[in-house]
């Protein structure tokens, strides 16, 4: 929309003029510091020339509130690993500290007894 209008400009020699141009970034544009460079293209006697010059640094902020998506995102993705960093040190230290119990042996159906010996079989008469 607003290239077009300047097109076909005539500037006489020796005379400075001012072109007005409104930009816009794009939505997908990350906050931050950017440069703004610019690149204009003319001509002079049916000879094409272009200038790129250079126009002050621009700061880009997110429209909105105190909460974007992204940071919401972050710090749920920091408290998350966190909290499995704390799971995998809590099963290390448990890993570490586990005491190995040796079981009494205990000798199952080996043995002949004689079933009179034991009192707790026989029948109370």
């Amino acid at each position: 929309m607003f290239p077009d209008a300047f097109n076909n400009a005539i500037v006489p020699p020796s005379v400075q003029a001012t072109f007005p141009y409104i930009f816009a970034v794009s939505k997908y544009l990350q906050d931050g510091t950017f440069d703004l460079v610019g690149k204009i293209i003319y001509e002079i006697d049916q000879q094409p020339f272009q200038s790129i010059f250079y126009n002050g640094t621009i700061e880009v902020v997110e429209a909105g509130g105190f909460l974007s998506v992204e940071s919401v995102f972050l710090v749920t993705l920091g408290i998350a690993l966190l909290v499995l960093l704390g799971l995998w040190l809590h099963g290390q230290f448990q890993h570490i500290t586990k005491k190995t119990k040796r079981a009494p042996k205990v000798e199952v159906g080996t043995r002949a007894t004689d079933a009179s010996m034991d009192e707790w079989l026989q029948v109370m008469t």
